[in-house]
């Protein structure tokens, strides 16, 4: 089974399907939706209460230094979850092209997982390994808001969340984004999650193979048979990830753990500083990191390459309470919070990619 899954790998390269309309969708969708917002909400003198001083550029500075931090633990978790293997140099491009691959492929089709798993594999770590630190890593990332996510609905408020959100969006997209459908998207995307993400541990700690077994028994039914051979994947990578995590110490949990906390409380504190530092007013920095929680859970089922346009309706109406209900300072920010957060690992791709395709391929030769 280790031999077919590494020749398989040797075949299928997810890289080559990344074509000049990948990087440019997501760019063009975001910026659509969000300067449509801003020109749906723009009021004159909608800026007037915004004074950037001092204190403001210290915030900013911060929401920078969050942008540092994330990619920072994620570089931990890389090194340690391949038991140091990767070098920082190697670990920095590696988490890049993983952010790029996240940033062009839609959340609800796995994000960047099967490139994530195929550039872990080019830095020459066996393919079980590299199946193990991909689907565990996925795992870390799912207990984060497995945890959190009913923690921070409760902190920031419960049902109130999701009271007087009034989404301007366009006439198609209102039945599917407003008060009512979005809380009851959040606990069905969290309860499926969760689920899910419980599936996949067992598998890891308990008993792949009986995990693999009812995999490939549902999708032998007629409606699920185009799937079966995925499902069978999925079961081979269960099984070899299980026997890869064995015997761990205490420190490689540890730190895992610790870093994949470390690097999504970062991500979703960009938006804390960012609001700080141009909102007039007085806000709850718990309830705000609270919202950002459920908001990346929603984001989860987004049909957009890297939740563009669904992230920017989120934050501008999620938000707007901080911002005094002014939409059009929500709206702007919210262009702002994209172009720190999310748009610069689509043009670090373009940079690092290439590179590093010359270099793996090259010292493969």
């Amino acid at each position: 089974m280790q031999k077919n899954l590494k020749l398989s790998s040797n075949t299928i390269n997810p890289i080559q399907n990344f074509k000049t309309y990948r990087l440019i969708l997501p760019i063009v969708i975001g910026l659509g939706v969000a300067s449509y917002m801003l020109y749906k909400s723009f009021t004159p003198g909608a800026f007037e209460s915004v004074q950037f001083t001092f204190e403001s550029a210290l915030w900013m500075a911060l929401a920078f230094l969050m942008v540092v931090v994330r990619d920072a633990a994620y570089m931990v978790r890389i090194r340690v979850l391949t038991d140091n293997f990767l070098s920082w140099r190697k670990s920095f491009q590696v988490i890049m092209i993983w952010e790029f691959a996240s940033a062009v492929i839609p959340p609800s089709l796995g994000g960047g997982f099967a490139v994530a798993i195929y550039v872990l594999n080019k830095e020459k770590i066996e393919l079980g390994k590299s199946i193990s630190v991909i689907l565990f890593s996925s795992l870390l990332d799912g207990i984060f808001l497995g945890v959190m996510a009913p923690v921070a609905y409760f902190l920031a408020g419960g049902a109130s969340l999701f009271l007087n959100l009034n989404i301007k969006v366009p006439d198609f997209l209102s039945f599917l984004i407003n008060e009512k459908s979005i809380a009851f998207t959040f606990w069905l995307v969290y309860f499926a999650l969760l689920f899910y993400k419980l599936v996949v541990a067992f598998a890891l700690f308990v008993d792949a193979k009986a995990v693999k077994k009812v995999l490939v028994t549902i999708f032998r039914l007629p409606v699920l048979k185009r799937f079966a051979m995925a499902a069978q994947t999925t079961g081979d990578e269960m099984i070899i990830a299980s026997a890869q995590l064995r015997g761990k110490k205490f420190s490689y949990w540890f730190n895992s753990i610790l870093s994949t906390f470390v690097s999504w409380s970062a991500r979703f504190l960009i938006i804390n500083f960012i609001i700080a530092a141009f909102s007039p007013g007085y806000f709850n920095h718990l309830v705000m990191y609270s919202k950002q929680i459920i908001i990346g859970v929603i984001n989860i089922i987004s049909p957009t390459p890297g939740g563009s346009g669904l992230a920017e309706i989120m934050f501008s109406q999620f938000f707007k309470a901080e911002l005094q209900e002014n939409l059009t300072l929500a709206s702007a920010l919210a262009i702002l919070w994209r172009l720190i957060s999310y748009y610069p690992y689509i043009f670090a791709g373009v940079i690092i990619l290439p590179r590093w395709l010359k270099r793996v391929y090259a010292q493969s030769v």
